[in-house]
């Protein structure tokens, strides 16, 4: 089912983004593209000497996905703002997965907007970044209501 984003009601879940597991390529990737070379997020023996069993994701990288998951969601230019905060690390291997819900619409500005809760959980339930988002509605963009996405 799609729906208008603009008829979206408050208390609507978004489509969940399921991400592949995060793989040492992923980090690696990552870190080129971002020009964030600590070995935290690439060196196992780094990681080892700071008391950790591997590598993990960098924060940044979960902010980007939760990101992308708002902009499957809204377009790029009616994001008026996005918020997060880390709160657990995303282990090598780990399955995150973003979900949102609409917490609120209201005008502001002349334009009607929605503020949405996010979240990016692990598959053991590890809820590693919680963030929101605010957007404007307009009436062309569309989003699936039910089923799940995927990368």
């Amino acid at each position: 089912m799609t729906a208008v984003l603009q008829e979206l009601s408050v208390g609507a879940e978004l489509p969940p983004l399921a991400i592949p597991p995060i793989s040492r390529t992923t980090l690696a990737l990552f870190a080129g593209a971002s020009n964030d070379h600590n070995p935290i997020h690439i060196d196992s023996d780094v990681a080892h000497s700071a008391g950790l069993d591997d590598v993990f994701a960098h924060g940044m990288l979960s902010m980007a996905y939760l990101a992308r998951f708002v902009t499957s969601t809204a377009r790029q230019w009616d994001l008026r703002s996005f918020r997060v905060r880390f709160a657990a690390i995303t282990p090598l291997h780990g399955r995150p997965t973003c979900t949102g819900r609409v917490a609120a619409i209201e005008e502001r500005g002349g334009e009607r907007q929605a503020d949405l809760d996010l979240t990016v959980t692990l598959a053991d339930g590890t809820v590693t970044l919680r963030g929101t988002a605010t957007v404007t509605l307009r009436g062309t963009a569309t989003v699936t209501l039910r089923g799940t996405a995927t990368v």
